[in-house]
């Protein structure tokens, strides 16, 4: 379905309600039989698959329960898997799944690489939709004006791309928000809030991958509409946008006043917007969303990992009583949480979409490692996720931890925690969840405000290696605040994480070193790496910085210079 077809349907919006909250009930009321749903869900898959490559490689007819799975079945990551999917990227049926994939979802890998996830209509229609649409239900049931006007909504993750890159078989590959589900898969009503709004496709011609400029484009024209919602999934995408208010300020004026759109003759100039755009830039010294779009009601993104430090106050720059609501807990390969009510952080597990297995954070994710089921686990702690689908990924470690916040209805509600991967230079094995947890209870110890960090080994001749936090803060620290800062942060990343507290007391590693950074230094860096061509959603807040040329250009010795261009 198009913008202008949404336009022209004026009952969508009540089909569309009934259909989220149709969802979330069913997904809400399966938590009941949470059990029986898990043994539906292993049992539809394996007689759906039984039949490819890999069903019969690994004996799908002959499993009856999870235990036989897993001993049927490793635990695989993407890399095991990759040499699977290539053959059915290349154009080959039934290896993994019964049914060929319509599109790949790309998502970037840990080596910076872009995955290819096959994306069946079995999955759309049994793992995917149920999960997707629910997702919306808080939003829409607590703030229905945003389904009132196409323009209501800001939706960043919204980027058609009319003539997508393909896979060998022709199959398109991109991100998950760029697959049109109404044409794709028969979804008419898929099409998410802000996806019809006069931004959604843009009336003038831009290189398709200047994503800068798009962004651009996109906040010209909303700044002119009444936004009352900004979805951005990707928490850093709606933290980016107080800056680019500021950063595009001028220009943004001047396109308004001129009725262009990129140097474009667009509409008819208007002088009184721009005036009272500039009387508040004026009166308040400074642009912030809530100036601009002064009736915001809500936004719609990760609320956990590194924007746990910095969504208050993000809230704030859109207004006063501003509600944060999370996305659900889902990566491009499936769903695993989804929120049913207005909980700041955490969803219910989504129990009808895929076969669910844990590990303790702490292990290692070997193929052959012992799992939990769902309800074998404790409150409070963090778990590395292993899920199983009808499209194909089987006992698939997908790279994210969860944390278990509390229990609805028996079934654990979890929260994204952070990725799986660790800073491990001599035994510390670091993870994002432990290390931002410290950060967040150093600055509570301290009355320091942090917005964002960032970290590194640091390496001298002759001393042994420490980590070297860049700590991005508003305001000044006097040296005695950064010192202990310092001191604090080094004991609260011991208490998290006992291998570091070991490596430190042995001498392994030597004490954490702090460097305040300005209070836009993370958005610079988040902007260069959009302008050098990586799509929005996939530029995300990294902990571990290793790199090189990445370090210090955040910390401000290597500027970019098309920062600040658009």
């Amino acid at each position: 379905m198009t913008s202008a077809d949404l336009r022209s349907d004026p009952d969508r919006a009540r089909r569309y309600r009934d259909r989220v909250f149709g969802e979330r009930e069913n997904l809400r009321s399966a938590l009941a039989d949470a059990r029986g749903h898990q043994q539906r869900v292993l049992t539809e898959l394996l007689e759906h698959n039984a039949g490819t490559e890999y069903g019969r490689a690994h004996s799908f007819t002959a499993i009856r329960s999870l235990d036989d799975f897993r001993k049927a079945v490793p635990i695989n990551d993407y890399a095991a898997l990759a040499p699977w999917i290539d053959r059915m990227a290349a154009g080959e049926s039934n290896v993994l799944s019964a049914d060929d994939p319509v599109v790949y979802f790309t998502s970037s890998g840990t080596t910076g690489d872009h995955k290819k996830i096959p994306v069946t209509r079995s999955f759309m229609r049994r793992t995917f939709f149920p999960f997707y649409y629910a997702a919306w239900a808080p939003l829409i049931e607590h703030f229905p004006d945003v389904l009132e006007r196409p323009d209501a909504v800001l939706n960043l993750k919204h980027d058609p791309r009319p003539a997508p890159p393909t896979t060998a078989s022709g199959r398109p590959h991109v991100g998950a928000s760029q697959v049109d589900f109404g044409s794709r898969f028969g979804e008419p009503l898929s099409a998410e809030p802000g996806t019809s709004a006069p931004w959604a496709e843009l009336a003038v011609p831009v290189e398709e991958n200047d994503h800068l400029e798009k962004t651009y484009l996109r906040l010209r024209l909303a700044v002119e509409s009444d936004v009352r919602c900004v979805i951005g999934i990707n928490p850093a995408m709606v933290a980016a946008v107080p800056h680019q208010l500021n950063l595009w300020w001028p220009r943004l004026v001047k396109e308004i006043r001129d009725g262009t759109l990129g140097g474009v003759p667009y509409r008819s100039p208007d002088p009184e917007r721009a005036a009272t755009l500039e009387r508040l830039a004026d009166h308040f010294g400074t642009v912030r969303p809530a100036h601009v779009w002064p009736r915001m009601r809500a936004l719609f993104c990760w609320t956990t990992g590194m924007a746990s430090l910095y969504m208050q106050r993000l809230r704030e720059e859109f207004g006063t009583g501003v509600a944060a609501l999370p996305a659900p807990v889902a990566a491009s390969e499936g769903p695993v949480g989804v929120p049913f009510d207005r909980h700041g952080s955490a969803g219910s597990l989504v129990v009808t979409a895929s076969v669910y297995e844990f590990l303790d954070a702490e292990s290692d994710l070997r193929p052959d490692a012992p799992t939990l089921t769902f309800d074998e686990l404790e409150t409070g702690r963090d778990y590395h996720v292993v899920f199983s689908h009808i499209g194909g990924l089987y006992r698939y470690a997908v790279g994210d931890v969860v944390r278990v916040i509390d229990r609805v209805g028996g079934v654990p509600r979890v929260e994204y925690a952070g990725r799986s991967t660790r800073s491990d230079a001599v035994g510390e094995r670091l993870r994002d969840a432990q290390v931002i947890r410290a950060l967040a209870a150093t600055a509570r110890g301290t009355g320091l405000d942090v917005t964002n960090a960032a970290c590194r080994v640091h390496r001298t001749d002759g001393a042994a290696p420490h980590y070297e936090f860049a700590v991005a803060a508003p305001g000044e620290w006097s040296v005695r605040e950064t010192d202990r800062f310092a001191a604090l942060l080094d004991d609260s990343i011991g208490r998290e994480a006992p291998a570091y507290a070991t490596a430190r007391s042995s001498g392994r590693l030597g004490p954490v070193a702090v460097r305040r950074v300005d209070g836009d230094a993370f958005l610079r860096d988040w902007q260069s790496r959009v302008a050098s061509g990586i799509r929005p959603t996939q530029v995300k807040d990294r902990l571990f910085r290793q790199d090189f040329a990445s370090w210090e250009r955040l910390t401000g010795t290597a500027r970019v210079g098309r920062e600040g261009q658009a």
